[in-house]
Order: C-alpha cells, then structure tokens, then sequence
C-alpha cells in the first residue's frame, strides 16, 4: 500500500492542480509542501487536524524524518512539489530513502511551468510543417549542464525550446540562441510566476530577450519559451481534413498506423 505521495502542485494556481493531487493532499495526514514555490493556497485543502508543513527551512534528512514519522504511524503521507515533480525535481534522492526503508511510492503528476506560460500567452510549441519537437533544458548556472546539451547545440536543430531556472542568465541565453544560429527575430514568449496572482507573460524576440527581462525587474521563477515556428505561415493540420481518415471518421487510411495529432 502506498504511504507517501509526491504531487505535482502545477506552476502556483491552485486549480491547477489535479483532482487526484487535491483528493490526497484532503486525505492525508501530513502535508510537506515546498513553500519557496508552492503557495500555501495549494494545499488549504487539507483536512482539520492534518500536519501541513512548509519544507523551504528543512533538511532532506528532516524531511525524511517527518515523513517516516507518519508512515510509522499508519498514517498517509504527500509531499507537494511545484510544477511537475519529473522536472529539476528533487524526487529522486527522497524516493532513494524511502526505498531503503521499505516505504511504497508514488508520484502523481502535475503541470509545468512551460505549459502554463504557452496558455496564458495564446502559443503553441509545435506548427504543422515548421516544428514537430519540445526540448525542455536550461542555461548553466550554479550547477553546469553537458556539454552535449548547450542551449546553442538545441538552437541549431530549430526546434521549439522552454528554458528553465535561467532567469538571471537572460544575456547567456540570448547569446547563445544566437550562436545555434537562430535568426534575431525569433519569437520568445518571457513567463514569470505563472499561476501566481502576479504572474505573467511577454512577448520579445531573441534578441531582445535580455532587454525585456531586465526590463520588468524580473529575478526569479522565469521560464523562457524559444518558439521558431510560432510566425511562421505553417501548413494547416491533418486530423480535421476530409480526406484524412482515421479510427473515428472514415476509411482508406492507413491500418496500423498512429493517428496523427494534428500538432
């Protein structure tokens, strides 16, 4: 049975949150939640007499004490982390613990940052005929990236780019989207505490990127959204065409292939 959860509390909105992330966060008996990015908002729902605490102040170590406290208890236990957990999350290391004390699991998704930003702002990563792939990443800071995945190495391949835990290198990531060689023009969509009363979203190019940003006093919980595609004239999808069939509409096409998304 499992006794602790790791949920995804989505960019800061609490109704974007999923319903199974809400039901727990109500059933549970401790709620940890990462204060510096989730806001208490998220986890009101919690019911009278649970223990719900912000873990910004704490130590893996006392993280994991509270955690087995009520696992030892019989309890039901969440662990609420901002945006995606599967995302620069700190699972991976907890799970490990709880691992070697024989505790069951689970991680329940949530929504990123990325995604929030491209719906407040009206934005698609993917346009027929312009660009099919998403490559999430970020600039080095404090702690470096490989080599093999510089932001001028994805730049080079065209495709669209959400870029994270970068809002201080602004300058580095425009100098480096230029590098790959993407044109000065490119559209950038800026997205700062999206989900947040104060969040919100603005659109720049490339090569103004860095201007903007310094522009709003920006200095945190940024994500930049690189869309190549975004003005250019795309082919209009498949899925809505007469002559394209698939499983639901139609015959002809073809049998065992997958259905196209229309993205």
């Amino acid at each position: 049975m499992t006794q602790v959860y790791f949920i995804g509390a989505g960019p800061g909105d609490p109704d974007l949150i999923t319903v199974k992330g809400r039901d727990l966060i109500a059933r549970a008996d401790l709620v940890l939640y990462a204060g510096s990015l989730v806001p208490p908002e998220a986890v009101a729902c919690a019911r009278p007499g649970a223990r719900v605490k912000d873990s910004a102040p704490l130590t893996l170590a006392e993280t994991h004490a509270l955690l087995m406290d009520t696992v030892r208890a019989g309890g039901l236990a969440v662990r609420v982390h901002t945006g995606d957990p599967s995302l620069y999350g700190a699972v991976a290391e907890q799970a490990a613990l709880l691992d070697a004390e024989g505790v069951a699991w689970e991680i329940v998704p949530g929504v990123t940052a990325a995604f929030a930003a491209a719906a407040m702002a009206g934005v698609g990563f993917t346009v027929p005929g312009a660009t099919q792939s998403l490559v999430i990443t970020r600039a080095p800071g404090r702690t470096p990236v490989p080599e093999a995945e510089a932001l001028r190495a994805f730049a080079a391949r065209g495709c669209s780019l959400a870029v994270y835990l970068s809002a201080t290198l602004a300058g580095e990531v425009r100098r480096e989207l230029l590098a790959g060689g993407l044109a000065p023009q490119t559209c950038v969509v800026a997205g700062h505490r999206v989900g947040w009363p104060d969040g919100a979203v603005l659109r720049t190019t490339v090569d103004g990127l860095a201007e903007a940003v310094a522009g709003q006093g920006w200095g945190g919980q940024v994500v930049f959204l690189v869309l190549p595609g975004q003005d250019r004239a795309g082919t209009p999808s498949r899925l809505y065409a007469p002559d394209f069939a698939h499983g639901r509409r139609g015959h002809g096409g073809p049998p065992d292939g997958p259905p196209d998304q229309g993205a």
